[in-house]
């Protein structure tokens, strides 16, 4: 499973915008464009339309798709009416763009945006599984069966979006989900996988302590105690 992280993907959905308005790329834009493209090397990158029209998001997404042949293209599974976009995605996949399905949260998304990518370019769909949780259901049993659909066609991925907490990694690598995103913090954590929890019980003891010392807070009675 490769990992993304999401704080550097913000700061870059950011930036991407004003870059594809009209068919022109400011001069600052443009040249944060290529530096971040170039840093990332070989390794995929997204940028994500803006427009709400399906034909603007089209014309958007050829010219980000043209910053590099790493680059990919966010593309919402509906537009906010709720019309699906699943035949653009299935053009530009098909013409050699790579595709970044995004706000995904249903397994009938997941079907109808592999069918759409199905013998394209590599592609990826993103699944919002934290947003899942969220709504106070599991995401585990729907990344696994959207894992499974992803099996019909070999050249899209998952991923596992939006994760709220370390926990999510080890999930989202046991169903075989390709990527996920994550923070800076979230990554932090994984240096604590399989860590004595009394040991851990401990530090946090010691952690609270420190934070009252620090803090000075002291009671009428302490005096008697020291």
């Amino acid at each position: 499973m490769r990992f993304v992280n999401a704080r550097i993907f913000r700061w870059l959905l950011g930036l991407a915008p004003a870059a594809a308005v009209l068919g022109t790329v400011p001069a600052a834009h443009a040249t944060i464009v290529e530096r971040v493209v170039a840093v990332i090397g070989e390794r995929p990158i997204s940028f994500e339309v803006f427009s709400d029209n399906l034909g603007e998001m089209e014309s958007q997404a050829r010219e980000i798709a043209s910053w590099g042949p790493n680059v990919y293209v966010k593309i919402p599974i509906t537009n906010t009416g709720g019309e699906p976009a699943t035949a653009l995605m299935n053009r530009l996949a098909l013409s050699g763009v790579h595709v970044n399905v995004t706000a995904v949260l249903t397994l009938g998304q997941v079907e109808s945006a592999v069918a759409a990518l199905a013998g394209g370019a590599a592609s990826m769909i993103s699944i919002f599984a934290g947003r899942i949780a969220d709504t106070g259901r599991d995401p585990v049993p729907i990344v696994s069966e959207a894992v499974a659909l992803a099996r019909r066609a070999p050249s899209v991925e998952l991923i596992w979006a939006s994760p709220r907490e370390a926990l999510n990694v080890y999930q989202a690598n046991a169903v075989g989900c390709h990527i996920i995103t994550a923070t800076t913090d979230l990554l932090a954590k994984l240096s604590m996988a399989g860590k004595d929890l009394a040991a851990f019980s401990l530090e946090t003891v010691k952690m609270f302590r420190d934070d009252a010392v620090r803090a000075g807070f002291t009671l009428k009675g302490d005096a008697q105690f020291a």
